[in-house]
């Protein structure tokens, strides 16, 4: 993933909501969501594709303040109490959000540390998985019900 170009990466990932957005198998409602570096992702798609309605990052690196009032998607934000790297961006990145009038919402899983979600890892952690996975269903089922 480092050796990634990130502004391709985010093309990729915008020419592929324009597909699902397109196929025939869609309601033309698309949600993202992502985890780490996945996570940090979806903010960009957010950023960049204004045909995304529903996004979830999971612990992942905020977009420039600058570029909020691009987000045209709601957002459902899900960070670990115990990650200080990535949570020193939540607040200038949730004054943005509030600036641009975007539609939010951050759960703070404290106890929780980065990669809290990864069942496969040391830093998992069940209770904030099992929470934040079911908000995140509720809150598509909202977004892009039809």
């Amino acid at each position: 993933m480092r050796e990634l170009d990130g502004q391709e990466t985010t093309k990729n990932f915008v020419a592929a909501v324009e597909y699902l957005k397109t196929h025939p198998q869609s309601t033309g409602k698309v949600g993202v969501t992502g985890f780490c570096w996945g996570g940090g992702v979806t903010n960009q798609i957010a950023v960049n594709s204004p045909d995304v309605q529903a996004a979830v990052p999971f612990y992942g690196r905020q977009p420039a303040s600058e570029d909020v009032p691009k987000i045209k998607a709601s957002l459902l934000m899900h960070y670990a109490g115990d990650d200080e790297r990535i949570n020193v961006g939540i607040p200038a990145f949730e004054a943005a959000l509030k600036e641009a009038s975007v539609d939010y919402k951050i759960h703070m899983y404290e106890g929780a540390g980065h990669a809290f979600f990864n069942d496969t890892g040391s830093r998992y952690h069940e209770e904030a998985a099992r929470l934040a996975w079911e908000r995140t269903i509720a809150f598509f089922k909202d977004k892009l019900k039809t």
